[in-house]
């Protein structure tokens, strides 16, 4: 009956990252069927993690986070949570020996998000690293299915793309992040004068990791390739359709890609790779 538990636990995984991100939920239906469901249990505990500092006002947020990476370090040793998300997520890690470093550096930037309120260059760089990266570079675990030599190979090219999908979010998610929660995730910018060669400065560094994670895309397994190029493609174009607004748009909107768009980009992300052009 250990069998209907984990299921139901990698069920409830499976929905929270449905019922938070259509988009990323959608681009992970278009892995290989054996790499969807530690995926989804990878998605589910950082957006639990992530919900805490981010949503839980009314409550102690550094309770709940300490709670919560206690519990997560609890079920990795014993292999077992009767909370489904940590359960399901350590069933993933466990399966594919992910480096715990990265589940450490990970829960470290969601304590920096308790108090952190603006950042230099380093702590940026850190932020991003443990945010963003090292949630790449645990997905790249499963998409390499325990070849530790390909998981070296690619790992650069995770990282490019963790970094580029979090900083497009900073970028989408100026507003809210500046006046509902007082954060300043790029370093050197005064939202209050906002200029172009500030959108400018931060839109030549994604692009750089956009760039630099394609060539990984290319060299992902197959089982991986589509539907992480169909991620990398939508993250694109909510960028491009970024890089296209004046800097005091930014904070007055959120930029979203809509549904015929997104239908858009997986037809041509499907034509490109029936014709082995990824």
């Amino acid at each position: 009956m250990i069998h209907l538990f984990h299921e139901v636990s990698q069920e409830c995984s499976r929905i929270t990252t449905e019922r938070y991100s259509t988009s990323f939920s959608s681009s992970i239906r278009l892995l290989h069927k054996d790499l969807r469901t530690p995926i989804f249990n990878i998605y589910g505990f950082v957006r639990f993690a992530d919900e805490i500092v981010d949503s839980f006002h009314e409550h102690d947020k550094t309770v709940l986070l300490n709670d919560f990476k206690a519990a997560t370090y609890d079920a990795l040793d014993r292999g077992i949570s009767l909370n489904p998300i940590l359960h399901s997520f350590q069933l993933t890690v466990n399966r594919y020996a992910i480096d715990r470093q990265l589940i450490s550096d990970f829960l470290y930037s969601m304590e920096l998000d308790l108090d952190k309120r603006c950042y230099d260059r380093a702590g940026y760089e850190q932020y991003i690293y443990g945010s963003a990266e090292v949630v790449g570079l645990m997905c790249l675990y499963v998409f390499c299915e325990g070849n530790k030599e390909q998981y070296n190979q690619l790992k650069p090219y995770a990282q490019s793309l963790g970094a580029a999908f979090q900083k497009v979010n900073f970028l989408r998610d100026l507003k809210a992040d500046y006046e509902g929660l007082e954060r300043v995730y790029f370093p050197g910018c005064d939202f209050r004068n906002f200029s172009r060669a500030d959108k400018a400065a931060i839109e030549e560094d994604i692009q750089r990791d956009f760039d630099h994670a394609f060539e990984g895309i290319q060299q992902l397994p197959v089982k991986a390739r589509f539907g992480v190029y169909v991620a990398y493609k939508y993250y694109l174009s909510l960028f491009r359709k970024i890089r296209k607004m004046r800097p005091q748009n930014i904070l007055q909107q959120r930029v979203r890609i809509p549904d015929y768009g997104k239908m858009f980009i997986l037809a041509k992300a499907g034509i490109r790779s029936h014709l082995n052009l990824l």
